[in-house]
C-alpha cells in the first residue's frame, strides 16, 4: 500500500490557512517528497509523519513557493541523526540550487545526490519506486511526476513443488531475486504468476494543460492536479501565466479517467476552492477541492 498526503495546497504565498505546496507519500519504510515549499516542516508534523525515512525529494521546478522550505528541513533532518543519502530529482540547475540554499544549511551528516532532468521524460527506480518525470508547459522549466509501485504476480506453491524448489528460496524468488545453487538456477518466472496491476499517483502542477500530462494521469488511482483559479473570468490570467483551471484540470481527467482527481496550488485570491467544486464535477464527478493534511492510503487490488 501506498500512503499519500497533501501536505501544503496554496500557490504563491503561504496564508493563515493554507500552506505552500508539498505532496509526501510514504512506501515500505521509505518517503517521498514532491516539492517542498514554505510551511512543509508544520504540515509534515501535523500529520504526524518523520522527516528521517526521507529518502527521496522531487522538484517540479524552481519558484520559491515550491522550494522556500528545503534548507529548513534540511537541518531538521540532519538533526534527526540521519546517515543516509538523500537523492533530489529536479530540472536542470538543481545542484546549483540547491547549494545556494544550502548557504544557510551548509554542514550536514548525509551525502545528497543529484539527478538532473534533460529529456522529455525520463524515468527513476528508487527503493520499490517508478518516479516519471514529464516535461510541462509553465514559464519556466518544469515537471510533472508519475510515481508507481509495481506488483509481481501472485506465488505458486504448487509450481514451487513440483519443480522441487528448496522451501528456503521461496521468499526471496517472491521478492523478485534470482538464485544460483551449484549449476542450478532458479528465476522468479518459475513460481510467479501474471503481473498484477500495481499502484500509480500522478502529481502536476504550474502548467497549462499537455497530452504527458493526460497521458501519465490515464487510468491511475489518484491523480493531483494544478487548480489554481476557480472563478470562470480568470481563462485569459491563466493561460498568461501559463496555469491551470479546475475545468481545464476536470477535462483532462474526463479523458484519463484516474479514479480519483484531487485539485492543488490554489491562487491566494481563491479563498473557498469548495464553492466551485459543483460545477468542476459536471466535468469529472470524482473531484475534490485539496487541504492541507488531506491523505488517502492507496492498496494494491485482490
Amino acid at each position: 500500500m501506498l500512503d499519500v498526503c497533501l501536505l501544503g495546497t496554496g500557490g504563491m504565498m503561504p496564508l493563515p490557512y493554507r500552506l505552500l505546496t508539498s505532496l509526501m507519500t510514504r512506501f515500505n519504510g521509505s518517503s517521498l517528497l514532491i516539492d517542498c515549499g514554505e510551511g512543509t516542516q508544520v504540515a509534515v508534523k501535523k500529520a504526524g509523519w518523520s522527516f528521517k525515512p526521507i529518502d527521496v525529494i522531487c522538484f517540479t521546478h524552481y519558484h520559491a513557493d515550491h522550494i522556500s522550505g528545503l534548507p529548513g528541513l534540511l537541518l531538521t533532518m540532519g538533526n534527526a541523526d540521519r546517515r543516509e543519502p538523500l537523492l533530489m530529482i529536479g530540472p536542470k540547475g538543481l545542484e546549483r540550487v540547491v547549494s545556494a540554499l544550502r548557504v544557510i544549511a551548509p554542514e550536514l551528516p548525509f551525502p545528497i545526490e543529484f539527478i538532473e532532468l534533460t529529456e522529455q521524460e525520463q524515468t527513476i527506480e528508487k527503493n520499490g519506486y517508478i518516479i516519471d518525470a514529464f516535461r510541462v508547459n509553465h514559464n519556466v522549466l518544469c515537471y510533472g511526476y508519475h510515481i508507481s509501485i509495481p506488483r509481481a504476480g501472485k506465488f505458486s506453491v504448487e509450481r514451487a513443488k513440483e519443480q522441487n524448489i528448496p522451501m528456503k528460496y521461496w521468499n526471496p524468488l517472491q521478492k523478485g531475486e534470482t538464485i544460483e545453487d551449484g549449476e542450478t538456477i532458479y528465476t522468479p518466472d518459475m513460481v510467479l504468476g501474471e503481473k498484477r496491476k500495481g499502484i500509480s499517483l500522478t502529481y502536476t502542477t504550474d502548467t497549462r494543460p499537455t497530452n504527458n500530462i493526460e497521458k501519465y494521469a490515464t487510468g491511475c488511482d489518484l491523480f493531483i492536479c494544478e487548480g489554481m483559479y476557480g472563478e470562470k473570468d480568470k481563462d485569459a490570467k491563466a493561460k498568461e501565466y501559463k496555469h491551470m483551471t479546475m475545468y481545464e484540470a476536470a477535462k483532462i481527467a474526463s479523458v484519463a479517467k484516474p479514479k480519483e482527481l484531487w485539485l492543488t496550488h490554489f491562487s491566494p485570491s481563491l479563498t473557498y476552492p469548495d464553492q466551485y467544486i459543483d460545477d468542476v464535477r459536471v466535468i469529472f464527478p470524482n473531484t475534490k477541492a485539496g487541504k492541507d493534511g488531506m491523505n488517502i492510503v492507496l492498496e494494491f487490488e485482490d
